[in-house]
């Protein structure tokens, strides 16, 4: 599988921006996926995950109610509606996927994820 993220820039506090993650080589609608974020200087960290069928999602409690994730399994695309963006939202969004057609799990941690995007910029501007 690969993944190629997009739809990363500058953005004003406030506004909105939309990440897209499309898949190819296998279909998406065998892996579980997910965004993460680095900030400079900081950690990569869980935004938001959702199962392979959309059953079960997550969000992290910093963007929970500002940000969407979503998927589009026969676009082979996920995506992240993220709304309301704030000054600590500027990171490198990455989009994740991870093998898994068997449970509506989501999961949470960088290391269960086998596949990876090659990250876009997020910038917002106070």
């Amino acid at each position: 599988v690969q993944l190629q993220a997009s739809g990363g820039g500058l953005a004003q506090a406030g506004d909105s921006l939309s990440l897209a993650c499309a898949g190819s080589g296998l279909p998406l609608n065998n892996y579980a996926m997910a965004w993460f974020r680095r900030a400079p200087g900081k950690e990569r960290e869980i935004v938001a995950a959702i199962s392979w069928n959309s059953v079960n999602s997550y969000h992290s409690d910093s963007v929970k109610g500002r940000f969407t994730i979503s998927r589009d399994n026969p676009k082979r695309t996920m995506y992240l509606q993220m709304n309301t963006l704030k000054p600590e939202d500027t990171a490198v969004y990455y989009c994740a996927a991870r093998l898994d057609h068997y449970t509506h799990d989501y999961f949470l941690h960088s290391d269960d994820y086998q596949y990876w995007g090659q990250g876009t910029l997020v910038t917002v501007s106070s």
